[in-house]
C-alpha cells in the first residue's frame, strides 16, 4: 500500500488506504485546521522525536462505547472513597507534559513530541481539547487528555503517580461523557489496560461509520467542568 505525501493543502487521502500497520500519510502540519480535519476522518498523529509526521488509520480501532463501561469490584471501592478531586481543564499543559514523560513498558522514550504539545495546548485553548484530572493534597497525581468532536472523545494518553489515580478519573470522565451524550469514546489502538473497562476492537470501517454518525451532533466546544450532581459509576 502507499503512503501518501502530504502538501500544504488541507485534505488527508481517503482512510480506507492505510498500510497495513496503520500508517496512512506523512508530511503537512500541526495546525488546528489539519488536526481536526485529521480526526473527522478517523485518522491521527503518531510519530517519534525527530521523525517526519505520520498520520495513522489503524484497522481494526479499540472503542469504547460509554454505556458498556466496565468498573471492577476493586475500582468501585476506591471510587466509593473518593480518595481523589476530579476536575476538568484545569491544568491542561501539566497533563500532557506528565503524560509525555510517563514510562510506557516495552517503550523508550515518547511519542508526545516537543511538536505535539503545543499544537494540542492550541486545541485547548480553542476549545477542543480536553483534560481529566485527579488531585491529592494540593498535587496532580494523574489524568488523562484528548480531543473532542460532536459526540465522540477521542483518548490520546494517560498518566498515574498514585494507585488507580488515573482509573477513577477515567471512569469518573466516562460517566460524565455518557450524561452529555456522547457515546463512542475512540482509544486507537489494543491496550490491556481499556479492555479491561469494556473496550474492544472494530473494523476500521464500522469505526468510520460509527464515527459519522457521532459527528452529525453539535461540537461541544469550550471550557469542561464535571457535573456537580454526576453521579459515580457504580
Amino acid at each position: 500500500m502507499p503512503v501518501f505525501a502530504l502538501t500544504d493543502d488541507l485534505v488527508f487521502p481517503d482512510p480506507e488506504l492505510a498500510s497495513p500497520s496503520g500508517l496512512l500519510a506523512l508530511g503537512g502540519d500541526l495546525r488546528p485546521e489539519r488536526l481536526l480535519l485529521a480526526y473527522r476522518q478517523g485518522i491521527f498523529p503518531w510519530f517519534d522525536e525527530g521523525m517526519p509526521y505520520l498520520w495513522h488509520s489503524p484497522n481494526p480501532r479499540m472503542i469504547l462505547h460509554a454505556s458498556q463501561l466496565h468498573v471492577g469490584r476493586s475500582l468501585k471501592k476506591t471510587i466509593r472513597r473518593q480518595p481523589f478531586e476530579l476536575r476538568l481543564d484545569t491544568a491542561f499543559s501539566q497533563v500532557i507534559r506528565h503524560c509525555s514523560e510517563f514510562p510506557r513498558p516495552g517503550q523508550q522514550g515518547t511519542w508526545i513530541t516537543e511538536d505535539m504539545i503545543p499544537a494540542y495546548e492550541t486545541l485547548h485553548a480553542l476549545g477542543y481539547a480536553h483534560s481529566v484530572e485527579a488531585w491529592q493534597d494540593g498535587a496532580l497525581v494523574g489524568g488523562l487528555y484528548g480531543v473532542s468532536l460532536g459526540a465522540a472523545y477521542f483518548g490520546e494518553s494517560m498518566f498515574t503517580l498514585r494507585p488507580d489515580a488515573s482509573k477513577v478519573a477515567f471512569a469518573t470522565f466516562v460517566a460524565q461523557l455518557q450524561r452529555w451524550g456522547m457515546e463512542l469514546i475512540d482509544c486507537q489502538v489494543h491496550t490491556d489496560h481499556l479492555a479491561r473497562f469494556g473496550a474492544y476492537e472494530v473494523p476500521r470501517r464500522a469505526y468510520l461509520r460509527e464515527l459519522r454518525q457521532a459527528l452529525t451532533s453539535p461540537d461541544r466546544v469550550g471550557v469542561w467542568r464535571f457535573d456537580p450532581d454526576l453521579g459515580l459509576p457504580e
